[in-house]
């Protein structure tokens, strides 16, 4: 399956129905009066999170969405059905913006929940509701309004608890096929992870979800490379595990190289805990060891963790720690923990348009 993060589509909720100009005629009744029906609802379009999905990929195919025009009033007193309403399935997590893909409508990041998009114009009131003690027999109805036509934007961040980020080549990937059961491709050129992968990392029992996303390089946020468009997808992490190959010749600029990208994104990614890892020790001597991790030390002062993926040196260190600090309160240790006050531009969304899971 083709991963996308982001799609463009246009949504329309349906059409009221009109009400109904009628007037009750039957054998030996006189006075038989109006009996003209309101027609139906138009069809809502909702957008609604279910398990299994985690790409919008779907939305490439179809980019359309229109609920249905409300049944027409009738005769005898007949209320028009409602117009069937449309669903959009999308993967947990998804964003909803505005055509201006700035103006957050609403943001799904549970199971189950549902939100209503574009709201199905009301039916037309038929002639029987307009009948008054001086009017008998009014000969008018009204017509259904109009549904809500908009185009949105679809953005999915995936949901992780902790973010692989590093160089290209960096053994991210090489990481997440090593603690779990994901298999992303593994190979010796720059750039070879496209798309982020998630996989389930177990340690002493526990359970937590890691996301490798692709390499940075410096001019990232400029559109270098693949570009910083993926750090969306670290964006709900507790804790990002930064890794430096201890094959870079400078450890400590490659570092700062990525430390440089993450803080010119933004969006809070630059406050998140961070663990730094000298990885692919296996390619080293010890003695050139402890000079990298002394020059990485110093780069972002602390002590790194040194693993290999390839014999396993390390490894359980610094699931550990990543462990520690998901389950820690407020997800990192209290002499870390940075103060958040950044917050999205949004729009209050409706409370009646949004059904949120039992669960």
């Amino acid at each position: 399956m083709k991963f996308l993060d982001e799609a463009k589509v246009y949504i329309r909720s349906g059409d009221g129905g009109a009400g109904a100009v009628s007037f009750r005629r039957e054998k030996f009744i006189e006075f038989g009066g109006p009996d003209g029906g309101d027609g139906g609802r138009g069809g809502d379009v909702w957008v609604e999170t279910v398990n299994g999905l985690n790409t919008l990929i779907d939305f490439r195919f179809q980019q359309h969405f229109k609920g249905k025009t409300g049944t027409h009033g009738m005769g005898r007193n007949r209320t028009g059905a409602n117009g069937e309403e449309v669903t959009l399935k999308v993967p947990v997590g998804t964003q909803i913006f505005e055509e201006d893909n700035e103006t957050l409508i609403v943001d799904l990041n549970a199971e189950g929940q549902r939100f209503r998009i574009a709201k199905g114009g009301n039916g037309g009131f038929g002639n029987a509701y307009f009948k008054t003690a001086t009017n008998q027999a009014p000969n008018w109805a009204n017509p259904g309004l109009e549904g809500e036509e908009k185009t949105v934007w679809l953005r999915l961040k995936l949901i992780a608890d902790a973010g692989l980020v590093g160089l290209p080549n960096a053994g991210k990937s090489t990481f997440l096929a090593t603690v779990t059961r994901a298999r992303p491709k593994i190979a010796n050129y720059p750039f070879t992870t496209l798309h982020p992968n998630l996989g389930v990392a177990t340690v002493d029992g526990s359970e937590f979800i890691l996301a490798d996303i692709p390499g940075l390089i410096e001019g990232a946020h400029e559109g270098v490379g693949i570009g910083d468009r993926f750090l969306g997808h670290v964006e709900r992490t507790r804790v990002l595990l930064h890794l430096v190959s201890a094959q870079e010749e400078e450890v400590g600029k490659a570092y700062t190289t990525v430390r440089h990208e993450l803080e010119a994104y933004g969006h809070g990614i630059e406050d998140k805990t961070e663990i730094v890892a000298l990885s692919q020790i296996d390619v080293a001597d010890d003695e050139t060891l402890k000079k990298k991790a002394k020059e990485l030390k110093k780069a972002c002062g602390r002590e790194p963790y040194l693993f290999s993926a390839i014999t396993g040196r390390g490894m359980t260190d610094v699931l550990r720690v990543l462990r520690e600090v998901i389950v820690s309160d407020g997800g990192a240790p209290p002499e870390e923990v940075p103060e958040r006050t950044r917050k999205p531009r949004h729009r209050d969304a409706d409370k009646s348009d949004i059904e949120a899971s039992d669960e």
